[in-house]
């Protein structure tokens, strides 16, 4: 009898660990949609904004509203979020399977915690749920990015999952390079009929889109682009150096070498400084190979094609120097001298009435303050910081909590009508969003993430380090940009799969 038992308890749990990994692959098929899919959904939706003010400004005033780029994102990560959650909670509950005990989970359900309680309390509860129109980054896009980390860090994967991973985000190279390409060359392509009609599929009889309107790219502005596809140019350009075969060599190489133009045409500095910055890890990983001499040369090709790029590119647009090599540069090679007129001819500076004792007050000339006016936006942004330090204000809400029209705008934001939408920084964003709080336990999150990456790359040979080394430019990039369904998400599940541990890194390559 005891034989019998022992036999029915044998079988059992090797038909739970058969379910295992059958809900594991299907769990990781829906994460390869987020990486791969999501971010090239571009689908027109119209929303009805109750705004939380009484104005006329356009942009902080209700009513109905159009987006192109992140409802359907968000949509998107939201059902695959639930679905995901689903069968991971039917293979603890009902499959025998395992959480991974370690301290990141504190952290994890802490930050969560902090969200929703941010939420509850924020002054403007509806934006702090959902988040603005435009950008679907509020606290139900949050929580699918933690939840989705959290399910990629308790999945097992199967022996090639690193190369899924990465050939997932080739169509989001293709299709954003053809798109922005066409746009850089005044061929946008939204001026084609059949591209409106695509676009526009979803929205109500009699709604349209807006006339000028241009597509730069699946995301929304260019220094999205920028920062998501200088994590790309990293990830391709490492593949590249650590493939043992030619074609595969040359194919991540090429990629590499798409996304980079996709970078310079972005017309945004984040991504170039990313990959800078990055480039010494990519130098390590080159002096870690068997075949360190290939290796560096590849580098020293990459480079040589990105200034052959950047030059080729800055005759278009002398704007393309400006926000790479003109971040270090001052003087512009590709633009022509602006003619000063002659001020004895013409004095600008003064208005005199008849007794000439009449002088207009001086006005603050136009410019852009320390990094892009970023500097100018994180500095207001620390002073509200101080007025609701526990549990910040709620994510996505500063366009309604942001001193506009100060007087010093102008000579930082180029004009003082400009209103500010976002913070441009994902760990400033978290600090106003939910406070101190969640921003302690976001910032144990980021620690745990960058240790682990840095133990990878530090070993430089396992494949592993191609996902480790696009975690720390995501991470980069994101001092100078925000977060998005469309990049979020699917960087959060790639940061899950670096959290496995040591011993079972050798299953991914």
């Amino acid at each position: 009898m005891s034989k019998f038992y022992e036999k029915v308890a044998y079988r059992d749990t090797e038909e739970d660990i058969q379910s295992q990994k059958s809900v594991d692959k299907w769990i990781f098929g829906l994460l390869l949609i987020v990486i791969g899919f999501v971010p090239l959904i571009v689908m027109a939706s119209v929303v009805e904004v109750q705004s939380p003010m009484i104005t006329n400004v356009g942009a902080l005033t209700g009513g109905t509203k159009g987006d192109l780029f992140t409802h359907y994102k968000a949509l998107a990560v939201l059902v695959v979020t639930v679905l995901a959650g689903i069968m991971f909670l039917a293979k603890i509950l009902f499959m025998n399977g395992e959480i991974r005990k370690t301290k990141l989970n504190y952290a994890i359900g802490a930050f969560a915690v902090a969200i929703v309680l941010s939420t509850i309390f924020s002054p403007n509860i509806s934006i702090a749920l959902h988040g603005q129109y435009n950008r679907t980054d509020g606290a139900i896009s949050w929580l699918c990015y933690l939840a989705l980390f959290f399910i990629a860090m308790n999945i097992e994967y199967p022996k090639k999952a690193i190369q899924y991973i990465i050939y997932a985000t080739v169509p989001f190279v293709l299709i954003n390079f053809v798109i922005i390409t066409l746009n850089f060359y005044g061929k946008d392509l939204l001026q084609k009929s059949w591209a409106q009609k695509l676009f526009t599929a979803f929205l109500p009889e009699g709604a349209s889109l807006s006339e000028g309107s241009v597509l730069l790219g699946t995301l929304n502005h260019g220094n999205y682009m920028s920062g998501m596809f200088a994590v790309i140019v990293i990830m391709f350009l490492a593949k590249s150096l650590t493939d043992k075969k030619v074609f595969d060599k040359i194919f991540s190489f090429v990629m590499a070498t798409i996304a980079v133009f996709i970078v310079f045409m972005s017309l945004s500095t984040s991504g170039f400084l990313t990959i800078v910055a990055m480039m010494i890890f990519i130098l390590w990983i080159a002096l870690k190979n068997e075949k360190k001499v290939i290796a560096f040369i590849q580098i020293v090709a990459f480079c040589a094609i990105s200034v052959a790029g950047i030059h080729i590119l800055a005759g278009e647009n002398a704007k393309v120097w400006d926000e790479t090599f003109g971040f270090f540069i001052s003087s512009n090679p590709y633009k022509e001298e602006a003619t000063v007129l002659n001020k004895n001819f013409f004095d600008l500076e003064k208005a005199y009435a008849s007794d000439n004792s009449f002088e207009l007050p001086e006005v603050a000339p136009s410019g852009v303050g320390a990094g892009s006016g970023r500097v100018y936006i994180w500095t207001y942004i620390m002073d509200l910081v101080k007025e609701r330090p526990i549990l910040g204000y709620g994510l996505d809400t500063l366009i309604y909590n942001f001193p506009h029209y100060n007087k010093d705008a102008r000579a930082n934001l180029e004009t003082e009508t400009v209103i500010v939408d976002k913070p441009h920084n994902m760990y400033i964003g978290v600090l106003y969003g939910t406070g101190i709080i969640g921003f302690i336990a976001f910032l144990a999150i980021v620690v745990f993430i960058v240790l682990n990456s840095l133990k990878v790359i530090i070993n430089g040979r396992n494949k592993l380090v191609i996902l480790a080394l696009a975690v720390l430019a995501f991470l980069l990039q994101a001092v100078f940009n925000d977060t998005l369904p469309g990049t979020a998400a699917s960087m959060m599940v790639i940061m899950g799969v670096i959290m496995i541990n040591s011993k079972e890194e050798t299953i991914l390559n």
